[in-house]
């Protein structure tokens, strides 16, 4: 790379399901992190990295930021400020299809002005409100004081995303490439295939998925003929919670691996077998073991 060459990592942060793992994937131009309407889909940091000319951006998307009542909670939103802290810029997503500035919202405000850190916000969703309110936000937002730019975008459509990737491009901090230029992420490709059937777990159970719920990877085994043989565990705190998963005659198991399966062959090029076990593991939300394997801090 030349000597005018920039890296720098960039903190995608946010109340939960503000559209930050969307946003990323529209960055990054590939599903690394996984999408769902059930709040705190993200449980750990993911890395996307994009290169912008002269500069390697490597985007970090982390969990959503709210009052969390939970050890897994607390554990997540705890990463999530330490990101922010560790990043060379912050990019605060705003929702602005809510009705102002949610509380949420306005605690990562309070929580960045005590600390000292400048950010960008970026207004998400705008291609599903009006001006007037738009701009009401953002007039709101800048007079915090703590924001040295507004960009009104809608991760879902693209409108906006590179005039953000420019901006965020030219305030990186000169030096050499982090990663190489074809590298599009950190998360193993195996731990992408569980996050894509947790996914669709979610996407298929809606209400009805239990919260403390989540997928481990089992096994990945090679075939000469190029195919992948995929085992995974999902694993439920509670023996009722299998009977969900499973659904009537297996039918909704049956679904979410067929789903799953598809989008895993697609992403990897490869023709692909998927095993699901749906195992009942009591409390495993209080496992340590669990907490280092998802990147978070068991004592937060």
């Amino acid at each position: 790379m030349s000597e005018r060459s920039r890296c720098g990592f960039v903190a995608l942060i946010g109340a939960p399901n503000v559209g930050k793992s969307t946003l990323l994937n529209r960055l990054i131009g590939s599903k690394i992190s996984i999408v769902s309407p059930k709040v705190q889909t993200t449980r750990r940091r993911v890395l996307g990295i994009l290169g912008e000319g002269a500069a390697q951006i490597v985007f970090v998307d982390t969990p959503g930021i709210f009052a969390p009542r939970r050890r897994l909670d607390r554990a997540m939103v705890h990463m999530a400020w330490r990101s922010a802290g560790d990043a060379d810029l912050v990019v605060l997503l705003v929702d602005a299809t809510r009705k102002g500035i949610d509380e949420d919202t306005r605690s990562i405000v309070d929580a960045l002005k005590r600390e000292g850190r400048r950010a960008v916000v970026a207004l998400n969703k705008v291609d599903a409100v009006k001006r007037p309110k738009l701009l009401g936000l953002a007039e709101e937002l800048f007079a915090t004081g703590i924001f040295d730019d507004v960009f009104m975008i809608s991760a879902a459509t693209g409108d906006g995303v590179a005039d953000l990737v420019k901006a965020v491009a030219g305030r990186l901090p000169e030096g050499p490439w982090h990663y190489p230029a074809d590298q599009v992420s950190d998360m193993p490709l195996r731990e992408i295939a569980a996050e894509i059937t947790r996914e669709q777990l979610f996407c298929q159970l809606h209400a009805e998925l239990p919260y403390a719920l989540t997928v481990e990877q089992e096994s990945w085994e090679d075939f000469a003929d190029g195919s992948l043989r995929i085992g995974q565990q999902i694993i439920v705190a509670r023996e009722s919670q299998r009977a969900i998963v499973l659904g009537e005659g297996g039918s909704r198991i049956k679904s979410v691996r067929e789903a799953a399966q598809s989008e895993i062959s697609a992403l990897t090029g490869r023709k692909v077998h998927l095993f699901l076990h749906v195992k009942f593991r009591e409390n495993w939300q209080d496992d340590p073991e669990r907490y280092r394997a998802m990147g978070l801090d068991f004592d937060d």
